[in-house]
């Protein structure tokens, strides 16, 4: 990949490398190449997760954010893992299947230097257990944070004076939701997976799910399910334009890219919205209640079949509800957070009077602007340039072993879109078969309808099957007409995934190339508890 040769920005750690790398988990929130500003804030907040010394976690290829699976499977294997269940524990931490055939490559590293690993996962779970206990307190601070900061980005007007701000009142507070929703999230899928497996041993496996979804509680609603139940109650007058602009204002499409403005700077945004939903509607309560009833009917055969476990059980899943709102209760303030990142982005662009290039440079180069350094100017226009050009090209694999050029792999009529191996796995296009995770349980047939965007959700008729790249929150307000989701990138804890089974939407999720297998008009067969899509 070319660049101007005096830019040290990289745009892809594959290139010389021979790791294996996953946008599982980061598909959504990364869903599109990031700008150089976005990945430097998301290696700022990242730079405390790393197991092996000079080797993050946190990677960029072709300007997509990967995890490097390598990295963390080699510490586990330098702790005296076997590989088979080094590879195990890895899958189900991402929640991923790696397809047959591809291999994990270790990164050689000396087992005489153990002790920076272990230094390195014990500050991990450290940073996890301190940022347990400040949940709470983030939650209720962040919004006045926020407030307040805003105020104070709004009325600076000297580079020295945002340089100040960014450094005494935002990135310590960026840095510290990051842990706090790692925190949340590891407590939730912990409790998750080891409830699904004790459920497992007692009841049929499609009534465990059910029995950990319906995640609500009677005054405590989801906060990935807020953005589309929100828009019903304001229809019907159960809430106010400003109640929900205030809850959910901050929401929507690429929350995570600095760049792409935040629903509240559109400012007839929330009336677009609102006159979709009439254009369209949907019983938002009636398909909650009916997912309610299906939940009933699992806990009564529950009941049944291990009366003298009811009372325990019960308990166990109201916990697992309470870990997964404070899940995404945590993760709706960090999108808050990252808000705040934009604007104090946008007022450096204001100041400095370079605009929306601000957004070209990294968080190292702005301060360095903020400190009258302009060298990193000279950069800008190569820099758009290569963005605009991986802007252009298809979503990569959500799985990418070696050495990856996303121009030769885009040009490739023969490429697969679920998984690239240097090693060069072959796709079977001629499959009617597409799998991928499950996401929510449930057997649906039903027409497929590809979209793009959550701009051309107008499109989507009520019964057919929605199937997309990836979908982020902005899609969720869709969800209500689909009778399935599809989705290539994906796992069980993304939007798609959550909302679908809060709404009782059958969604298989992570597939792959659905979006480029499937065409508008095809008929499948949805079965969401096996992740299995057949086309008919």
């Amino acid at each position: 990949m070319s660049k101007n040769q005096n830019d040290s920005f990289v745009w892809n750690e594959s290139a010389s490398t021979d790791f294996l790398w996953t946008k599982t988990n980061l598909g959504e929130a990364f869903s599109y190449p990031m700008t150089p500003l976005t990945w430097s804030v998301a290696q700022f907040t990242f730079k405390d997760m790393i197991f092996i010394p000079g080797h993050a976690m946190l990677g960029i290829v072709g300007g997509w954010a990967y995890f490097n699976f390598s990295s963390l499977a080699t510490a586990l294997h330098l702790l005296g893992l076997s590989r088979k269940l080094t590879i195990s524990m890895m899958e189900e931490l991402l929640n991923l299947r790696l397809p047959a055939g591809v291999e994990v490559p270790l990164i050689p590293y000396p087992r005489w230097k153990l002790f920076p690993v272990l230094h390195n996962f014990s500050r991990y779970f450290a940073q996890l257990k301190w940022a347990s206990k400040i949940e709470t307190s983030y939650l209720t601070e962040t919004p006045k944070w926020f407030a307040r900061c805003k105020e104070k980005i709004e009325q600076e007007q000297t580079p020295s004076g945002l340089l100040k701000i960014w450094q005494e009142d935002i990135q310590d507070h960026l840095q510290q939701g990051f842990w706090v929703v790692m925190s949340a999230a590891n407590a939730s899928m912990d409790y998750t997976s080891k409830l699904r497996k004790k459920l497992s041993r007692l009841i049929a496996p499609e009534d465990a799910n059910t029995l950990l979804t319906n995640l609500s509680a009677e005054n405590e609603l989801l906060a990935s399910l807020g953005l589309v139940l929100g828009i019903s109650q304001v229809v019907h007058g159960k809430m106010t334009q400003e109640e929900y602009r205030k809850q959910y204002g901050h929401r929507g499409s690429q929350e995570f890219e600095l760049a792409a403005p935040s629903p509240m700077e559109t400012p007839d945004w929330l009336e677009q919205e609102i006159a979709r939903f009439q254009k369209a509607p949907i019983d938002v309560d009636a398909m909650l209640k009916s997912h309610k009833e299906t939940v009933a009917a699992a806990w009564n055969r529950f009941v049944s079949a291990h009366p003298r476990q009811a009372n325990s059980m019960q308990l166990q899943l109201q916990e697992n509800a309470r870990r997964a709102r404070m899940r995404e209760q945590v993760r709706s303030e960090y999108v808050r957070d990252r808000w705040l990142a934009r604007l104090f982005a946008l007022r450096v662009g204001t100041v400095s009077g370079i605009g929306d290039d601000v957004f070209f440079l990294t968080l190292e180069e702005i301060q360095a602007l903020l400190s009258g350094d302009k060298s990193a100017l000279s950069n800008i226009h190569a820099r758009k340039n290569m963005r605009a050009q991986l802007m252009a090209l298809p979503p990569y694999p959500t799985i990418i072993r070696g050495s990856f050029d996303p121009f030769q792999w885009s040009a490739d009529p023969n490429r697969r879109n679920d998984v690239y191996d240097i090693n060069a796995i072959k796709a079977d296009k001629e499959s009617k078969r597409i799998t991928g995770s499950p996401g929510s349980a449930g057997k649906v047939e039903g027409i497929v309808r590809v979209i793009e965007s959550p701009m051309d959700g107008e499109s989507l008729q009520s019964g057919e099957i929605l199937v997309a790249v990836q979908t982020d929150i902005a899609w969720t307000l869709l969800f209500p007409r689909a009778a399935a989701v599809i989705t290539d990138v994906g796992a069980a804890l993304s939007h798609a995934a959550i909302v679908a089974r809060e709404l009782g939407i059958p969604a298989v999720v992570g597939c792959g190339d659905a979006s480029t297998r499937l065409k508008t008009g095809d008929r499948v067969r949805v079965d969401g508890a096996k992740g299995l899509v057949e086309i008919l």
